[in-house]
């Protein structure tokens, strides 16, 4: 591929071969871009000596010309394999998480684990400086998955890492990048440009929305250097945190137990879900006038689903017998955190928990050691809880960039998508769809939202708005099907980028000295009978997770979680636990790394 190179450390690397001939159509590809963004801006009467606008042009500007020069590597490169190894450069250099060379011990990892925890508590509680109050979170629906607090340094919570994740994955399972997951070198380069991505995902979810939603102030220094420079801090900012994130990530994976993002999720979910049902805060006169509540003052019953229930029966204003008269459907199933919505997150937590223990478990025997046995467990929910938090991150995005090409003052002027009515509308001061493409993939909040409706259309049609009944209907079945197929999918280019296929766990029984009883101990053998399990069990575990998700946000969560929230949280709670067992067992027994994949 290229002469060998030695560094200064005495590593030897391969050069990488590159034709600059091609960097020469990427530069002119992207002065014709950037000229035809010049006169389109300046068409529609935008004037680039106002700092507000002459900033904008300029992110835009060194945003598109960054993918240029990340294309322009990959374009330019000559040599032998994947396209991608000629970011190979930047990915190398890119700063990251070192890995620690050795072992690390059982108390090290949990001191790194709750020390990162701990961490993302007190930056989700940094307010971004400069920022309005009265902003627009146009995530305030997704919370629960991306793990972030609006207005604060987390604003964008996982966001970035999940989409850099899923566009690699859907890359990488239509053969778009041809990669080898299960050689060293590829999947290095594939787990380097996939950081590269995050940051540049950082850009695209930032910038549309300081330029759009997130205000600053105009008090203070910010309002000293303008509007247009205070939104340019304001993105410096979102980066900082955005980063902080993956770098935290990265630390708990290398450095601590089980995933970050995993762990910010179920924290985040956990804080939800004890306001969501014990909180005594009032909901206030503007959230409860939207409620029928029958007691002399809505605005003191309390945001908690069981102090609501106290106070709605202590204070009923026609005594008990107004159960009937609306008081049973305000305790049992109005909006907030109604006693359904928590008696669906106590069921969603023992079915995941008892479907968690359910697995298939092919017996080993040691090929040296007579008698030593052991299982290897292959699990209903195989790939674990990540094929539905990637789904509900891209469902995330496709209502970000449906509500950016709706109402955004730039974005709503892109001829044929922007303030089309068919991919997605908004009423005003909302986040959430009131139509189109967008409101069809949206999550079905609660039974408010459905149920109840099609139970008595005369009496509930008002919680739909606008919509009919073959909507409504409609829009169960889109979202329902779209979580089941899009787990599928995610779940099977999960265990393929993750050693998780079949011919990754036969090498990994192979290394650890293990075999199937009457089975001859070859790694093609064992592939072969591992294909029996895998492949159909990796699709009920996609299918099973993405129609479990879908029920529970179609029956409502306490605290506003979403049923994916709750599903995930408990998932991750049990996985976090098994993973410290492990953790303990390899440290009482160090040659159980080698089984586990571990140095």
């Amino acid at each position: 591929m290229g002469r060998p190179v030695q560094s200064k450390t005495g590593a030897i690397n391969m050069a990488i071969e590159r034709d600059y001939r091609r960097a020469i159509w990427v530069a002119i590809a992207y002065v014709a871009v950037m000229v035809g963004l010049y006169f389109y801006w300046t068409r529609n009467s935008a004037d680039l000596t106002e700092p507000a606008e002459l900033s904008l042009f300029i992110l835009i500007g060194l945003l598109i010309g960054a993918a240029f020069i990340l294309v322009g590597m990959m374009i330019t490169y000559s040599g032998t394999g994947s396209k991608l190894y000629g970011l190979k450069p930047v990915a190398d250099k890119w700063p990251a998480v070192k890995k620690p060379e050795g072992h690390v011990r059982f108390r090290t990892k949990m001191l790194w684990t709750f020390g990162i925890l701990i961490l993302y508590f007190f930056l989700s509680n940094v307010s971004i400086y400069g920022l309005s109050p009265g902003s627009l979170d146009i995530f305030s629906e997704f919370r629960a998955i991306l793990a972030g607090a609006n207005g604060s340094l987390m604003h964008l919570g996982i966001g970035p890492i999940v989409t850099g994740s899923i566009i690699m994955q859907l890359f990488s399972g239509a053969k778009i990048i041809n990669l080898d997951l299960q050689k060293a070198d590829d999947k290095a380069i594939y787990q380097g440009v996939q950081k590269v991505l995050v940051l540049v995902m950082i850009l695209v979810e930032s910038v549309p929305q300081v330029y759009g939603y997130l205000e600053p102030s105009s008090n203070g220094w910010m309002g000293d250097i303008g509007a247009g420079w205070a939104k340019v801090v304001i993105i410096g900012q979102l980066i900082f945190g955005s980063y902080l994130v993956f770098l935290m990530d990265e630390a708990v994976s290398k450095w601590g137990i089980g995933s970050g993002i995993s762990m910010f999720i179920a924290a985040g979910v956990s804080q939800s879900i004890f306001q969501g049902t014990l909180s005594w805060l009032p909901l206030g006169d503007d959230i409860a006038s939207r409620y029928n509540f029958p007691v002399a003052n809505p605005g003191a019953v309390p945001a908690g689903t069981l102090p609501k229930t106290w106070y709605v029966l202590e204070n009923l204003s026609g005594g008990l017998r107004d159960l009937t008269a609306g008081g049973f459907e305000t305790l049992f199933l109005s909006p907030p955190n109604p006693l359904v919505a928590l008696v669906s997150t106590i069921v969603i937590f023992f079915v995941v928990a008892y479907v968690e223990s359910s697995q298939i478990e092919l017996p080993l025997s040691h090929a040296r050691a007579r008698g030593a046995r052991g299982r290897y467990p292959i699990r209903l929910i195989y790939a674990s809880n990540i094929p539905v938090i990637l789904m509900s991150a891209l469902l995330a995005n496709v209502n970000m960039f449906s509500l950016l090409l709706w109402n955004h003052g730039k974005l709503s002027t892109i001829p044929i998508i922007g303030n089309n009515w068919r991919i997605g509308f908004y009423d005003q001061g909302s986040t959430s769809p009131a139509g189109g493409i967008a409101w069809y993939v949206s999550r079905v909040d609660g039974l408010q939202s459905w149920l109840l409706p099609i139970i008595n259309w005369d009496r509930y049609s008002g919680y739909v708005g606008d919509h009919e009944f073959y909507q409504v209907l409609l829009h169960v079945l889109v979202y329902g099907g779209l979580m089941v197929g899009g787990s599928i999918l995610f779940a099977k280019f999960w265990i393929e980028t993750t050693n998780m296929g079949p011919e990754a766990v036969a090498r990994q029984i192979q290394n650890s000295g293990m075999r199937i009883p009457g089975f001859r101990r070859d790694p093609r053998v064992l592939k072969k009978v591992l294909n029996r399990y895998i492949p159909t069990v990796t699709v009920i575990s996609g299918a099973f997770v993405g129609l479990l998700a879908a029920l529970a946000d179609m029956v409502g969560t306490v605290g506003s979680t979403s049923g994916t929230g709750v599903l995930l949280t408990v998932g991750i709670i049990i996985r976090l636990y098994e993973e410290i067992g492990k953790e303990q067992m390899m440290e009482m027994h160090p040659v159980l790394r080698g089984f586990f994949g571990r140095e």
